[in-house]
């Protein structure tokens, strides 16, 4: 008889445009029990809307989003500053984690030194990233 754990999350979002990245990000989360729905972005301006519909109601929230940096029209750092004006409430229960693969050590600072950020994390993610997430 299997006794497996309820999902970590309810849901979590993913905003990348690259629909590989965003398939293992995906995967990944479920095949590790990380949450019970995924919601998917390719473009970081209808993940915006997404949150600013539902900003009110909060189980329609994601608890986790996974952002990438380079994206078309709002990039990842367009989207956090977007984030910033937010609700207060929605940005405590929504934790933003960058999910990218640059090497360019500004863009690594710029994400951990953004407040709206809880860590930067090279793609693809892996169980350990998930299993440090609280």
């Amino acid at each position: 008889m299997s006794t497996e754990l309820p999902p970590k999350f309810e849901t979590v979002m993913i905003i990348d445009d690259n629909v590989i990245d965003l398939y293992i990000t995906s995967r990944m989360i479920t095949q590790n029990n990380f949450a019970k729905n995924v919601l998917l972005y390719t473009a970081a301006e209808e993940a915006m809307q997404y949150l600013q519909d539902n900003e009110d109601n909060i189980p329609l929230l994601p608890q986790v989003i996974f952002v990438d940096i380079y994206m078309p029209l709002m990039s990842g750092f367009e989207f956090l500053d977007a984030y910033d004006k937010l609700s207060p409430s929605l940005k405590k229960y929504a934790k933003a984690y960058i999910i990218s693969s640059t090497i360019d050590n500004e863009d690594i600072a710029r994400s951990i030194n953004n407040k709206n950020v809880v860590s930067f994390h090279v793609k693809p993610i892996t169980k350990e990233f998930l299993d440090r997430i609280i």
